[in-house]
């Protein structure tokens, strides 16, 4: 049985969680404290997630652990990839994070499950965004960049099942992004996008955040 220690909120998290999904492979989900630097340390020499355990063995990071788990037979992500989706990630970085983070902090995620877990993620990511308070005041103007994003990315999904046409690593990191986007409540999703994001998210298992949206 393969375990896979995660943060709930977290982007490249749910990149691994998505392959086992798509390749209806069982594993045990396990969530850390967000607090919690001794277990991820002991496991992989570091405080990073995912981190997969097999056999007694760990591996961290998101794409390695997509490789590996979708090389377990026959390989399901074999489309061609889009370096115009790369760069449209490229660009939503930015503005996304800098308004998931702040509502991820008041979101009822597991890993934020004790006072010292929240405290540890708010006072980590705080030195690179500013004041959460701030952000969070900003109004429905600070979403314009990202509402222009989604209608820029729009042309570009060809399928609601694979966005290129076929399954490739394009789609473990275009959820992985749109699965932060669904945090932040305000947003309208184009058509296209928003039947590829539901039809994904059924497809390897992972909920949105829209009912925890802020």
């Amino acid at each position: 049985m393969y375990k896979l220690f995660v943060y709930d909120h977290c982007p490249f998290c749910i990149k691994a969680r998505m392959i086992f999904g798509l390749r209806h492979i069982p594993f045990d989900l396990i969530i850390l404290q967000n607090n919690d630097e001794a277990t991820p340390k002991q496991m992989i020499g570091q405080k990073m997630v995912p981190i997969l355990e097999e056999n007694g063995h760990f591996m961290g990071e998101s794409m390695d652990i997509v490789a590996h788990i979708d090389a377990q037979g026959t390989p399901l992500l074999t489309g061609p990839t889009n370096p115009a989706l790369a760069e449209w990630i490229r660009r939503s970085n930015g503005p996304l994070y800098k308004q998931f983070l702040p509502r991820a902090a008041c979101a009822p995620f597991p890993e934020f499950s004790t006072t010292a877990g929240r405290a540890y993620f708010v006072r980590t990511k705080e030195r690179s965004t500013g004041a959460f308070t701030d952000i969070l005041s900003e109004g429905a103007a600070a979403l314009e960049p990202l509402a222009a994003l989604l209608e820029d990315l729009a042309p570009m999904v060809q399928s609601p099942e694979a966005v290129n046409g076929a399954l490739s690593t394009d789609d473990i990191h275009l959820f992985a992004q749109l699965h932060s986007f669904s945090l932040i409540g305000g947003l309208t999703y184009p058509a296209a996008v928003e039947a590829y994001r539901q039809t994904m998210s059924k497809q390897c298992g992972i909920r949105l955040l829209d009912d925890l949206a802020i």
